[in-house]
């Protein structure tokens, strides 16, 4: 007999267990080692971009242009077709680091523009050196200024793992759909999938909100 009701605790019961441990292994992974890996290649894109030599640069700069221009999704089946060796949670973890280290590029480039131009002269005073100036003095105003930006990221890509379904990998959302199909209950799992993203993301911004407070002048 086929349950009409609108809403049954025990498709939610049932559906949390294998949605949690797809939350856990999957979604979450993405989001921190993505996040890792676009935090530092973002950095290092805006560094390049700003200080190698203009060739490198203008390289540079088209390719984080091509890759912001194209869909995530896109990518992610061209990376999971490419790299037949490399298991598909792998390639989503590097798509997800890479397509948003480029965004994440442009941030710290508007951070790094928003340093006074008294720092740098001070540095040139100061007679210290390229790498003491950027660690030392740009780098952490830079920084300063881009955390909420970042965070916003961050929080876009923990809202975006359900795109890791085009290379067959199962995240949240992706259990919330297998056992909707399988036992024709998709309102309980769907309202279930969006309270957990709720209350994982929000207490991120919190915490995003707090930092930029304690970096702040």
């Amino acid at each position: 007999m086929i349950d009409t009701s609108l809403w049954n605790w025990d498709h939610v019961w049932a559906s949390l267990p294998d949605m949690l441990m797809a939350f856990v292994k999957v979604t979450l992974v993405v989001t921190i080692v993505g996040s890792a890996i676009a935090i530092v290649l973002g950095l290092v894109i805006a560094l390049v971009r700003r200080s190698a030599p203009k060739p490198i640069s203008r390289i540079v700069t088209f390719l984080m242009n091509f890759i912001r221009m194209t869909p995530l999704v896109v990518q992610l089946l061209f990376m999971y077709y490419a790299l037949t060796s490399w298991s598909p949670l792998m390639v989503g973890i590097a798509v997800f680091g890479v397509h948003y280290a480029t965004f994440m590029a442009e941030v710290y480039r508007a951070g790094i523009d928003s340093v006074p131009r008294g720092q740098w002269e001070a540095t040139t005073a100061l007679s210290m050196s390229p790498g003491r100036t950027w660690i030392s003095v740009i780098i952490p105003q830079a920084v300063r200024a881009t955390v909420p930006a970042l965070g916003n990221y961050v929080i876009s890509m923990f809202k975006e793992t359900p795109f890791l379904v085009a290379v067959s990998v199962i995240d949240m959302v992706g259990a919330a759909r297998a056992y909707g199909a399988d036992h024709f209950r998709f309102t309980e799992v769907f309202i279930v999938a969006g309270v957990l993203f709720l209350i994982a993301s929000y207490p991120t911004s919190l915490l995003i909100n707090r930092l930029e407070k304690r970096l702040a002048y």
